[in-house]
């Protein structure tokens, strides 16, 4: 094997590290809802600047994963799901994340702020600090509400795509954020139910370690119940349709319906709350997906 072609590889395989480190699944679900706050925004930007101020999002989300990767490092290397990524395969160093993360964050920040304006710029801001700091830092390992108040995070997105088209807030896109916020429990809590080892081996404190698996099962119920609401009332302001109305109830429905299941059924918990987990993945896709629609039609 030549130099040129080692070099090559070398190259393909850190480049595929730190796009690993920028959390690419968690990036592609930021920019989805980011695109339909833009889309259903009453007003049209530029699409070159519609374009590149979607690419700085992803950026500074990318550059907030990798923050979180960078701090929760040794975590990871102790819980089966997270085992592999870059910094305790050791493909990436900590301060490489810490360099990379940072920078890309400063560099995402600034592209949207000459792209779009002050306010877009401001709320990736908080978005970034929010995730790292607040949730990633501060609640992660010290409460079991973590993931209820971090929700907040990944709530943002559709706001900046919202102030991208608009350069304001107004209720219709905090709808949008309150749905996202209301997900994020029952999303994560189904996860370290059929998790629980590794959050365990990792001593996160999550709430079927703290609190029990009943306590939990019951708090994704009522989660579940209060989203469904959430994701309801947008129809009765005017501000989404019959389409989106009877989408929203069909696809609610089914969710509390998994979520009662997974309360009274003892023997397959682990089972259902893995089937919570990928179906509320599917649930947000296609509510974000209808609005959009709904708009149109």
């Amino acid at each position: 094997m030549t130099e040129n072609t080692l070099a090559k590889n070398n190259f393909i395989i850190n480049f595929q590290s730190f796009y690993e480190l920028m959390k690419p699944r968690v990036m592609s679900l930021v920019i989805f809802t980011c695109v339909v706050g833009l889309i259903i925004a009453p007003k049209e930007i530029n699409f070159i600047n519609a374009i590149v101020s979607l690419v700085a999002v992803a950026l500074g989300a990318g550059a907030a994963g990798a923050l979180n990767m960078w701090y929760e490092s040794d975590v990871d290397a102790l819980m089966k799901r997270t085992c592999l990524r870059p910094i305790p395969t050791g493909k990436i160093t900590k301060n490489q994340a810490l360099f990379f993360g940072v920078t890309t964050a400063i560099f995402s920040i600034i592209l949207l702020y000459l792209f779009s304006n002050f306010l877009s710029a401001l709320m990736l801001t908080i978005t970034i600090l929010f995730y790292v700091v607040i949730y990633t830092i501060f609640l992660k390992q010290r409460t079991p509400q973590n993931i209820v108040i971090g929700g907040a995070a990944g709530a943002f997105p559709p706001i900046i795509g919202w102030t991208i088209a608009t350069n304001t807030i107004t209720m219709e896109p905090l709808f949008l954020f309150l749905i996202i916020f209301f997900w994020t429990p029952s999303h994560f809590w189904a996860l370290s139910l059929y998790k629980i080892e590794d959050y365990n081996n990792a001593k996160i404190p999550m709430l079927p370690i703290v609190s029990g698996v009943q306590f939990t099962k019951l708090n994704i119920l009522i989660y579940g119940i209060l989203l469904v609401i959430i994701s309801i009332i947008p129809y009765f302001l005017g501000y989404f349709g019959l389409t989106y109305l009877v989408t929203s109830i069909l696809l609610g429905s089914y969710y509390i319906y998994l979520c009662y299941e997974l309360l009274v059924n003892i023997k397959k918990e682990k089972v259902i709350s893995k089937k919570i987990f990928i179906y509320s993945i599917l649930y947000l896709f296609l509510i974000f997906s209808i609005m959009p629609i709904d708009k149109i039609i």
